[in-house]
């Protein structure tokens, strides 16, 4: 189904929005008698299938079936078509567990023991409903039973919780982004007395690592902290019942052709922050809150783990750095692989710059702001990485431009550019041309690396802002909103996301010009096409979806999009058109 997702422009250029539409949710529709003569070929990928039926004997659609290997751990995914149908792309042969993942409104099915080899036809899934509560329509709702509670993105606890979208976009505004998925505090009771110093906790602290203080940290005003202690005590009490719960719809159309795979680390309580592929196929990704670079093989599920040692402060620091580096808490951020094999990564909490040589197991790091006290301006977090090798960021009311060949040695930027408005972005990336930078955050900013114009415009809600440029030259960055800024017609466009209570807190652009982001709070990544204005969303069989940098392999048709999930596994979705 078709559904008009709204957009916004900003004034800077002018012109007519056309609407845009989301292929995703519909409501369950009614199952269908299975139709064996419908059931053709045109549909297979090449391996196991099967078909998914209720008690009655009706199919299913929009239902995801997965299996996981015994050998590898590899989860792969597939949905159901529109008469039930299911089937996997080949896969390797052996035992494997099959299941059905977030059945929600069915009660759970996993199958021990399967053995696959080749287009392995397998028994049909039979699911049972999970129950119906006495408010019609019945089939929408589910009573609230522990089964269900944790299957919930943290956007659907939103959507079924009484409170006024104020109160919602507070609690999201506030508590999307930082240590876990905002399904937590609703799987929480507390008194009244108690709620206020649990989020205390949660408010007034700098995000994940939770050690410093910093009141209202998100929402920026005690009044935004009430609104949400006040939503938890009335929704959350000790002798407070859950409502009905109605799920999202299941996916359909194009959000159900799609393959998903999850890949397990080796390690419990990861937190991966950016993901990147190299020239070999590899995924490489950054551990948020431990000293490890690691290295995923998607052939073999097997992982490589790089152990980062502690940022030493530069021999040559003009200023006195004792243990300003070394006692950072571990964790990193960004990540590029190079053209020549080179692994490039940013440290979250001691604001440096790794270079790592996969060949030679060599690491060289540095704090470019103590060796340049001048300007006390790091190469860290969400830096820039340019096709030539040079690194870009802002900070100071300025951009900066860092070369490879002196950031270790003086810490000096090559080049700066000023800015007028903006202090700084958060998202900092450059276009695949190298011609030019583009930032996100309060502001959009773009930069002529070539001319040095500058451009500076103001989004009506601030972002997280990571983003890039996709082949046309057009800036995208995430946030509450989809932010467009078309250089050619100096035209800022904001899109309304297609489901509610979700974030974007990073976007990529595939060499088709189509738009990819997880969406946070949501369990589902979205793919935004700009031409038609069409959303399309693949559901996950895990509720979170906290993309927080993603990669896009264009080598494959249609490009495949990978992220690393903060809860500690990396995504790969295969769409199939």
């Amino acid at each position: 189904m078709l559904m008009p997702a709204l957009g916004f422009f900003v004034a800077v250029g002018v012109a007519l929005l056309p609407p845009s539409w989301t292929v995703r949710a519909q409501a369950p529709a009614a199952p269908r008698m299975a139709a064996s003569a419908a059931a053709g070929t045109s549909y297979l990928k090449g391996g196991p299938r099967g078909v998914v039926k209720n008690t009655a004997g009706l199919t299913i659609d929009g239902l995801m079936v997965q299996l996981i290997s015994k050998q590898t751990s590899i989860r792969t995914t597939v949905y159901t078509d529109e008469v039930g149908r299911y089937e996997f792309p080949p896969m390797e042969a052996g035992e494997y567990v099959l299941r059905v993942p977030r059945p929600l409104e069915f009660k759970a099915y996993t199958r021990e023991g399967v053995h696959i080899h080749g287009p392995t036809p397998l028994p049909d899934i039979i699911v049972e409903r999970l129950g119906r509560t006495n408010l019609a329509p019945s089939e929408d709702f589910l009573p609230p039973v522990p089964e269900l509670l944790p299957q919930l993105t943290g956007a659907e606890w939103l959507s079924n919780m009484p409170g006024s979208e104020q109160e919602k976009a507070a609690v999201l505004k506030a508590c999307s982004i930082g240590c876990h998925s905002i399904d937590y505090p609703f799987r929480m009771k507390f008194d009244e007395a108690s709620w206020p110093k649990f989020l205390h906790r949660m408010l007034d602290f700098s995000p994940r690592l939770i050690t410093q203080p910093s009141k209202n940290n998100y929402i920026g005003s005690q009044a935004g902290a009430d609104l949400i202690i006040e939503f938890f005590k009335r929704n959350r009490g000790l002798n407070t019942p859950l409502p009905p719960i109605r799920p999202f719809p299941r996916p359909n159309g194009m959000a159900t052709r799609a393959v998903v795979t999850e890949f397990e680390l080796p390690w419990v309580g990861v937190n991966i922050h950016d993901v990147a592929g190299d020239r070999d196929g590899n995924i490489w990704f950054t551990i948020n809150r431990s000293p490890i670079i690691g290295k995923l093989d998607p052939k073999t599920a097997k992982v490589v783990s790089y152990r980062v040692p502690p940022v030493q402060p530069p021999r040559n620091a003009p200023k006195d750095a004792s243990g300003m580096a070394s006692a950072a808490h571990p964790g990193f951020q960004a990540i590029y692989p190079d053209k020549a094999g080179i692994v490039w990564f940013t440290g979250t909490w001691a604001h440096s710059l790794g270079r790592l040589d996969p060949r030679t197991g060599d690491i060289q790091q540095v704090q470019t702001d103590l060796l340049f006290p001048e300007e006390d301006m790091a190469v860290t977090h969400n830096t820039g990485f340019s096709p030539d090798g040079s690194f870009w960021k802002t900070g100071h009311k300025k951009i900066y431009r860092w070369d490879p060949a002196t950031v270790f040695t003086t810490g000096k930027p090559t080049k700066t550019y000023p800015l007028k408005y903006a202090t700084s972005t958060y998202g900092n990336f450059v276009s695949p041309d190298g011609k030019y930078f583009g930032g996100g955050g309060e502001y959009i900013v773009w930069l002529d690396i070539a001319t040095g114009e500058v451009r500076e415009r103001k989004l009506s809600v601030a972002g997280k802002g990571r983003g890039a440029f996709d082949p046309f030259g057009t800036i995208w960055v995430g946030g509450d909103r989809l932010a467009k800024y078309d250089p050619k017609n100096d035209a800022l466009v904001e899109y309304r996301l297609p489901t509610p209570y979700t974030n974007l807190y990073s976007t990529r652009a595939d060499k088709n010009g189509h738009i990819w982001s997880g969406e946070m709070q949501g369990g589902r990544v979205a793919r935004f096409i700009p031409k038609s204005g069409q959303w399309i969303e693949y559901v996950l069989p895990s509720p979170w979806s906290l993309d927080f940098n993603s990669w896009i392999d264009n080598s494959t048709n249609p490009p495949t999009f990978w992220y690393g999930d903060e809860m500690g596994y990396i995504v790969r979705i295969q769409p199939l058109e």
